[in-house]
């Protein structure tokens, strides 16, 4: 199962119960097969924290929160599932702590084949916009060979009393959406299934193991281990907890494996996750203390630094950094900085924290704005994951001699608007009276190469409202914002349809 954390800039709106942070959400799917009917079915979970979203007060007097959720699954340009609906959360009374999480779960039948899944979020108490990730799913199941499900963190089985979309095999599921496992956390439960397992052993039993290994070394936790012995059938559930209140704070796999009498593995699949356990003894945390983590003795300044590495941190580490940096506890917190940098640069995990440090300075420093600290800009975010652009275009007043409509693009004569001359505000935003295409204010960054993409990557941020905050409006760089209509947009629909206008070479040209 694949996990995300989304992350919403909230605004606040002066709301009886505003919502206080980043709107956080983890985003989760797994996938079954049914073998008699020889369907898969994809099942999504999505859990917000109840703490960053906004609750409104209903006619009733309680409060409640509402967040949008658009899901599109297509296979090349062929779209195979929708659904956008509201999901509510529990209300709740104007006294209560909003320490919960509340969520959903989809389920929707695929065919084999290769999809790009899409999930948007928003607040829709928030004048704040939706929030978009992507993932590639892969569904493939047959019934000629033995085959296992996703393994699915659970939080808790308990027997079904009437169906509901929590059922499966007699039993209300309620899935873990996470990768982290903080030291409340004591039980890992786990569910999956397995297909077709007579294809190979007939009716002859067959032995269901499941294990914690360190992610790092493979090495198995002992005492971390469960056997369990279970009869061939088309479709065999199994479910397991395993007590981890004495596992230390590290990264592990939970693995799971299907073996036949013999003692040999048929089938296997692997869980990543973060335990974090400071009580118990293991790699010892307190010698971060003599590290350069330990010269940040500000748990304040230790949050900051910890929710700026989302642009650069893999799905677990983000929801595990969302989550320490939601309750005090600097020692595990300097751990965590620590285990990071070190994951990326064994030998000299602090020369890599002093690099990253000086964007996370540059970017608070120069992209800050009231009530919204540089790390959570859109330039913030471009600069922290890509670093420095090597080119910078900043136009505050830009104006095209392009006559609007015109379908000769080339030459263009351009101009930028000065001191001495004036420009009534019709003339300024229709750009009929002049002959010219006015344009917000904007910034083009060039990347010459990105580590992960091709050469000549180019960000365009504008500032719609010309209040000095840029977001990201285009991008030609694999995985980030693309509008076909982006330069209508930035010269407020100026433009004909299918026009490239002055700012759209720049773009292409990357300068």
């Amino acid at each position: 199962m694949k996990k995300k954390v989304l992350i919403l800039m909230a605004v606040l709106m002066g709301l009886a119960l505003p919502a206080r942070a980043q709107l956080q959400a983890m985003f989760g799917y797994s996938t079954f097969y049914l073998p008699e009917q020889g369907t898969a079915y994809v099942e999504t979970y999505l859990s917000f924290d109840a703490w960053t979203v906004s609750f409104v007060q209903q006619p009733s007097g309680v409060y409640r929160a509402t967040v949008e959720v658009t899901l599109v699954v297509r296979q090349q340009d062929s779209v195979c599932y929708v659904k956008k609906y509201d999901l509510n959360s529990p209300t709740v009374s104007e006294d209560d702590e909003l320490d919960f999480n509340f969520i959903d779960v989809q389920r929707f039948s695929l065919k084999n084949g290769v999809y790009d899944l899409q999930l948007s979020v928003r607040d829709k108490n928030e004048e704040a916009p939706e929030s978009t990730i992507y993932e590639k799913l892969v569904m493939y199941y047959d019934d000629e060979h033995p085959m296992l499900s996703s393994v699915q963190a659970m939080a808790d089985a308990t027997p079904t009393v009437s169906e509901n979309i929590l059922s499966r095999n007699g039993y209300d599921m309620e899935p873990y959406v996470s990768d982290y496992y903080p030291e409340q956390v004591e039980q890992l439960n786990f569910y999956y299934e397995v297909y077709n397992i007579g294809r190979e052993i007939g009716y002859k039993p067959f032995l269901a193991l499941a294990y914690v290994e360190e992610m790092e070394t493979g090495a198995r936790f002992e005492g971390l281990q469960q056997v369990s012995r279970k009869s061939s059938a088309p479709l065999v559930p199994v479910y397991g907890s395993m007590d981890i209140s004495q596992l230390p704070s590290g990264n592990y796999n939970l693995v799971v494996e299907v073996r036949n009498r013999d003692n040999q593995t048929m089938l296997y699949k692997k869980m990543p996750f973060y335990r974090s356990n400071p009580g118990v003894k293991g790699r010892e945390i307190n010698d971060f203390a003599m590290t350069f983590v330990g010269r940040i003795t500000n748990e304040d300044e230790m949050n900051v630094y910890l929710d700026a590495l989302y642009p650069i941190a893999s799905d677990m580490e983000k929801s595990v950094a969302a989550s320490l940096i939601r309750r005090p506890g600097l020692t595990e917190k300097q751990a965590f900085l620590y285990r990071f940098w070190q994951a990326r640069n064994a030998m000299s995990p602090e020369s890599e924290w002093l690099k990253y440090k000086e964007r996370i300075d540059y970017v608070q420093a120069h992209f800050s704005y009231p009530r919204t600290p540089g790390i959570h800009t859109d330039r913030g975010r471009v600069y922290l994951q890509y670093g420095p652009p090597d080119f910078v275009r900043d136009e505050k007043n830009y104006v095209s001699a392009n006559r609007i409509g015109s379908k000769n693009e080339q030459p263009y004569e351009t101009m930028q608007l000065n001191q001495q001359e004036s420009y009534t505000p019709d003339e300024m935003y229709s750009g009929t009276s002049q002959g010219h295409v006015y344009y917000l204010p904007y910034q083009l960054w060039r990347y010459n190469k990105l580590a992960t993409d091709d050469p000549n990557r180019v960000f365009l941020f504008w500032d719609e409202h010309r209040s000095g905050y840029y977001t990201l409006l285009n991008s030609n760089a694999r995985g980030e914002v693309q509008d076909p209509g982006w330069e209508r947009r930035l010269c407020r629909q100026q433009l004909n349809e299918n026009v490239v206008g002055e700012v759209g070479e720049q773009f292409n040209r990357g300068y």
